[in-house]
């Protein structure tokens, strides 16, 4: 079930941002090599492989329509061989998965929802049934933006069965975490309940615990009971790219979901665009380049997804990391923040100013300002409108060093488009 898994919001590395869907092999374990020697001892974890490692000739983010995917004789596609030489065998992702456990770390890997065109056209057979790929695919749900599959129909005999022997693969090479993607908002059928529920049984039945991670966004709030029932995480937006304008509107809805972020339950605020990104990837408006976030705005970035509790997934290369972007996912203090914080909640909204508090019965409260205007501006706290009554005093975390005691209130300079991240104590 979904309640003992991800308890704090996960924490990793998804290929998307800086390959596409071109990962190969090669980068995959360098990558996860990195997060072993710099970032798990701060709780990075996941190295997660996306969309297409079955597709032996993507070279980008753009995919190339109705093309050849390396698949089973169950209708389960497999990795390219070309790109995970060794998977070779039939051995699959198991391979690369038991490298990526021997340096202390989890594997996870992206999936569309439903089931292979060509197994339907081929007729495949499923695992398990008499049923074939034919008989339980909807062809009428089809993704907008990605051929590879049709949707499965839930009434159908066979589709539990199918998506069954998916997650018992993926239990035997060793998957951590599946990220399924067209299911939890979609342009043309909006939110696919019936398939949620498939693979949520699926997954209590592979035995192994999977993280389950559905987008993209936004997901509908008014199913956020039957999301946390079924997944860990879920994205309440679509792909976010390092552009101020979506940052600007991630406030929003985190304002719809705070009151949903719990243990084993995140809303997700999509991946970090930071560092080195676009190398393979073409989305979000630019080609190979480094973030095009101010430094502030990268602040601004991390210091909401943290009080929010979102998951972080990282999407840059991590070997070209700078010692900049480094101290970015490498700070205790602000760590802590994600980690150990609950109830958070958005305080105050004034056009260009926005306050967010959190709680931690062990540090005090945390207390994150928010400049969105175009200069530079002054945010006050005042102790009793937090419902402190009592003096205390503030350390600055990003900056790591304390400004002292107040008894009543505090101005504090914010840059534009810039954040602080305080704790009270």
């Amino acid at each position: 079930m979904t309640q003992k898994l991800a308890l704090t919001p996960p924490m990793g590395w998804n290929s998307w941002d800086c390959y596409g869907a071109s990962v190969t092999e090669e980068e995959v374990r360098a990558n996860a090599a990195y997060m072993a020697e710099h970032l798990k001892p701060f709780g990075w974890e996941y190295v997660v492989v996306d969309i297409q490692w079955y597709e032996p000739r993507a070279n980008s983010s753009k995919y190339r329509p109705f093309v050849p995917l390396e698949m089973d004789d169950y209708a389960r596609l497999i990795p390219a061989v070309n790109r995970f030489p060794s998977s070779k065998d039939g051995q699959g992702f198991k391979p690369l998965g038991d490298y990526i456990h021997s340096l202390g770390l989890k594997f996870g890997i992206h999936i569309m929802r439903g089931i292979p065109r060509q197994a339907v056209h081929a007729g495949s057979k499923i695992l398990g049934t008499d049923a074939t790929a034919r008989d339980i695919a909807h062809t009428n749900s089809i993704c907008p933006w990605n051929t590879d599959m049709y949707g499965v129909n839930a009434a159908k005999e066979g589709a539990q069965a199918y998506y069954q022997s998916l997650f018992q693969l993926y239990a035997q090479w060793g998957v951590d975490f599946v990220k399924v993607d067209d299911i939890a908002a979609s342009r043309l059928y909006h939110f696919h309940a019936d398939e949620i529920g498939l693979i949520r049984e699926a997954i209590n039945q592979c035995g192994r615990d999977i993280v389950l991670s559905l987008s993209p966004g936004p997901a509908p709030t008014e199913q956020a009971e039957f999301l946390k029932e079924h997944a860990n995480m879920w994205r309440m937006t679509d792909d976010y790219w390092d552009q101020w304008e979506l940052l600007h509107a991630m406030f929003e809805r985190c304002e719809k979901w705070y009151s949903h972020v719990e243990p084993s339950h995140w809303p997700d605020c999509d991946m970090l665009p930071l560092g080195h990104i676009g190398i393979r990837s073409v989305d979000g408006g630019g080609a190979d380049r480094w973030t095009r976030f101010t430094p502030d705005e990268q602040v601004t970035m991390m210091t909401l997804w943290c009080i929010f509790r979102s998951p972080l997934m990282f999407g840059g290369e991590l070997r070209d990391n700078d010692d900049w972007t480094l101290s970015l996912l490498t700070n205790p203090e602000v760590l802590r923040v994600l980690h150990h914080s609950h109830s958070c909640k958005p305080h105050l909204r004034e056009r260009d100013r926005i306050i967010w508090t959190a709680e931690d019965e062990e540090i005090g409260k945390y207390v994150a300002l928010f400049n969105t205007g175009e200069q530079t501006g002054m945010l006050e706290i005042v102790l009793s409108d937090l419902g402190i009554s009592h003096a205390c005093q503030v350390r600055d975390l990003w900056r790591r060093e304390d400004i002292g005691g107040i008894d009543h209130s505090v101005l504090l300079e914010v840059p534009s488009h810039g954040a602080r991240l305080l704790k009270l104590y």
